[in-house]
């Protein structure tokens, strides 16, 4: 599994190791990840979850501006990972080498930045506009899901992009208040199923667990089990031991 390790440049992201607001913060982040087992780098410049404040595109963009030529410097894929074309474009500009489409590929503005550069696409699935304004699932989360990626991939169809998407079944976002207990047997559920996704014979992209419990632990090992093509790991270190203890490579 190609791993991207996670440096945040939101101050208020949830995962408090992966926060780092300048250049030498980013880089020293990002050697370690890499030293640890991670192949690329995933930046994002505005917290996704419930305790993150949200800020416009333009201070989204200066919390990142001088830290993607630092992390390009390093030879490695730096994906940007961002609801707001403006960013995105800038991102790319600047050196990011993937489009991390936190909006789920939702708007046409993405897809016109994606026109206009050879980089991959990993669209993940959103129950809602972005990260922060999601619904609940009430349905069977993989027959919904299905229904998203084919109404998606139609439009990369429109815009000739398909070959470059990569799918993402987007359990790195929920709704907001979400109790654990119900969100683990949603992703539980989804993690098992992962096949289904590939019925249209694209990558498969996951937003790793990290937390440190047993049900987390569970599920790593669940997606571990299905060898998706590509993974973002807080602790690339971790999930290598997983993939050794279970055989895979």
């Amino acid at each position: 599994m190609f791993l991207y390790g996670v440096v945040n440049a939101s101050p208020d992201s949830l995962a408090e190791d992966s926060i780092a607001t300048t250049p030498e913060a980013a880089v020293a982040r990002a050697t370690q990840l890499l030293a640890d087992g991670a192949d690329g780098i995933d930046l994002g410049g505005q917290g996704s979850t419930d305790n993150a404040s949200v800020v416009d595109w333009g201070d989204e963009w200066s919390r990142i501006e001088h830290i993607i030529p630092a992390l390009a410097a390093l030879g490695v894929d730096v994906s940007i990972d961002s609801w707001r074309p403006e960013v995105v474009r800038r991102a790319l500009d600047a050196g990011a080498t993937v489009i991390n489409a936190a909006d789920g590929m939702q708007s046409e503005a993405m897809w016109n930045v994606a026109a206009e550069y050879d980089v991959p696409i990993v669209v993940p699935f959103l129950s809602g506009p972005n990260p922060r304004e999601m619904d609940f699932v009430r349905h069977d989360p993989i027959a919904v899901m299905v229904d998203f990626f084919e109404s998606r991939l139609a439009v990369a169809d429109q815009f000739g992009l398909r070959s470059r998407c990569i799918i993402d079944p987007g359990t790195g976002f929920a709704p907001s208040n979400w109790p654990w207990e119900e969100r683990f047997v949603y992703q539980k559920q989804v993690y098992s199923n992962l096949a289904e996704l590939r019925r249209w014979g694209l990558p498969l992209y996951i937003a790793l667990p990290w937390k440190e419990t047993a049900q987390h632990d569970e599920l790593l090992e669940i997606v571990v089990r299905q060898r998706p093509e590509f993974g973002r790991a807080h602790y690339p270190a971790k999930v290598r031991a997983v993939e050794r203890r279970l055989g895979v490579t």
